[in-house]
C-alpha cells in the first residue's frame, strides 16, 4: 500500500518537474518586453500579495536565498517598480514596498496570466483542480520540511 502510494505521488512529481520548467519559459518570454525576469515577477508578487517586506521575508516566502532576492530587489528598484523604505521594526533592515508602477505591472501580469490560464486543462473539473491543489500544497509542505531539516542536519555536522 505505501509503495503504491509512493508510486502515485511520484507520477505527480513527474508531472510537476517539466511543469515548472516549462511554465517558467512562458512567463519568461512574457516578461522579456517589460524588461522582468521571472525572479523578479516573483518578488512582485509576494509584495502584492503579503505588502511590505524585508529582503529576507520575500526570500523566505520564495525559498530563495537573501543574495539572490536582493539582486532581484535592486533590478526593481532601477526600473521603478518597488522602493526600500525604513523599517519601523528594525533600523538596519529596510522593508521593500511596491510603486505604483509596481503594482499595476504585476496586477496587469497576473490578470494576464489567469486569462491564459482560464484557457487550459478544460477537461478537468473544479472540484479535480482543487483536490490537485491540496495533494501539491501537502507535498510541497512535506517535501521543503525534509529539505530544512537535511540543511539543518548538515550545518550540525559542518559545527562539529
Amino acid at each position: 500500500m505505501l509503495r503504491d502510494r509512493g508510486s502515485e505521488l511520484y507520477r505527480v512529481l513527474e508531472q510537476v518537474r517539466p511543469l515548472v520548467l516549462n511554465s517558467a519559459r512562458v512567463v519568461e518570454a512574457s516578461l522579456k518586453p517589460l524588461g522582468l525576469t521571472v525572479g523578479m515577477r516573483a518578488v512582485l508578487e509576494v509584495l502584492a500579495e503579503h505588502g511590505p517586506a524585508t529582503v529576507p521575508a520575500i526570500g523566505e516566502r520564495l525559498d530563495l536565498a537573501r543574495q539572490g532576492v536582493q539582486r532581484h530587489v535592486n533590478d526593481l528598484i532601477e526600473r521603478d517598480q518597488v522602493v526600500s523604505r525604513p523599517n519601523p521594526g528594525h533600523r538596519r533592515s529596510v522593508l521593500i514596498a511596491l510603486t505604483d508602477a509596481g503594482a499595476e505591472t504585476i496586477r496587469r501580469i497576473s490578470d494576464d496570466e489567469r486569462r491564459d490560464l482560464a484557457q487550459m486543462a478544460p477537461d478537468c473539473t473544479a472540484e479535480e483542480i482543487a483536490a490537485t491543489v491540496k495533494v501539491l500544497k501537502a507535498l510541497n509542505r512535506d517535501v521543503r520540511g525534509r529539505a530544512l531539516r537535511q540543511h539543518d542536519h548538515r550545518g550540525d555536522a559542518d559545527d562539529h
